[in-house]
């Protein structure tokens, strides 16, 4: 697993198996978010003040590449084929699009105001991306890079994040203490859900059963039964909950705890805080890989 602190520079390489901190990579100014190749073999990290992306190779936690991209990178995807890379530049208002082959940049996608979160959909067909100052996300056709639909959801969008089924998206909004459900068949709010205050990061297990959704400003995390869409649990972690990362297993969430300078781990069957993991200095986003960390 790799976390980003963003007051460091650094990103910290946490092996989950027992999870001590095993390695520390410093990459560009301010990182923010993070995403791994599908093969487990590259993480690629979102430089916020230097407007590039750090590609960190797995295999010896080296940085081999540093591609520029938009005006403050925040957030990035990778399509489930391992093709591209999707990077949210905040205060451009776009999205930068790397082809992964090559390292380059082949196109860029106006969307909303002030971009943040955003996630694709499992069989690589769409990008959902929440802007925070218009309350909306832009829905974009990965074949051509169109923005094909925008929705209006809750105040201030922040965090995305799809079913393993591809029926619908989870977005947190910060002001409105909820979360909106989206319908992918055709775009529509179909629920909203009260959360804890300021819901920020969010993920769905892998087995598609829950949504953790992490509230920065109480403390805890929000469980989300997809079945019903009810709140089942809320657990209390650390300082200023922020990322949130779930194991392929469905046995972890892993959340980092921005002002305590850790990540807490949550055993999933009884929603139980069973470790804490210091860190670098003000953790933001984190990643599970497929393989060795």
């Amino acid at each position: 697993m790799y976390v980003t602190n963003a007051d460091d520079d650094t990103v910290s390489v946490i092996q989950t198996s027992d999870n001590l901190v095993i390695d520390t990579i410093t990459v560009g100014n301010t990182p923010h978010g993070l995403a791994v190749t599908p093969n487990g073999k590259f993480v690629y990290i979102a430089n916020a003040n230097d407007d590039t992306v750090s590609v960190i190779q797995t295999s010896n936690n080296t940085v081999v590449d540093t591609i520029s991209v938009g005006s403050v990178p925040n957030r990035v995807a990778i399509t489930p084929n391992g093709k591209f890379a999707y990077v949210v530049n905040l205060s451009g208002d776009n999205v930068s699009v790397i082809k992964i082959t090559d390292s380059a940049v082949v196109d860029t996608i106006a969307v909303g105001d002030f971009p943040h979160g955003i996630a694709i959909t499992p069989n690589g067909k769409y990008a959902y991306v929440a802007s925070v100052n218009d309350n909306s996300l832009s829905v974009i056709r990965t074949s051509d890079n169109l923005v094909v639909d925008t929705i209006r959801v809750g105040t201030r969008p922040i965090g995305v994040a799809i079913t393993p089924n591809r029926k619908f998206v989870y977005v947190t909004s910060e002001i409105d203490d909820n979360v909106s459900i989206i319908q992918i068949s055709d775009n529509t709010v179909v629920d909203t859900i009260s959360v804890g205050n300021t819901p920020f990061g969010i993920a769905v297990t892998p087995n598609g059963k829950y949504v953790y959704v992490t509230n920065h400003n109480d403390d805890t995390v929000s469980v989300i039964q997809t079945s019903d869409n009810t709140v089942v649990d809320t657990i209390t972690v650390g300082n200023g909950p922020i990322g949130v990362a779930l194991t392929q297993n469905s046995q972890f969430a892993y959340v980092t705890n921005h002002f305590d300078d850790n990540v807490s781990v949550i055993r999933i069957c009884d929603n139980t805080v069973v470790d804490i993991i210091t860190v670098g200095h003000l953790p933001r986003e984190l990643a599970v890989t497929h393989n060795r960390a």
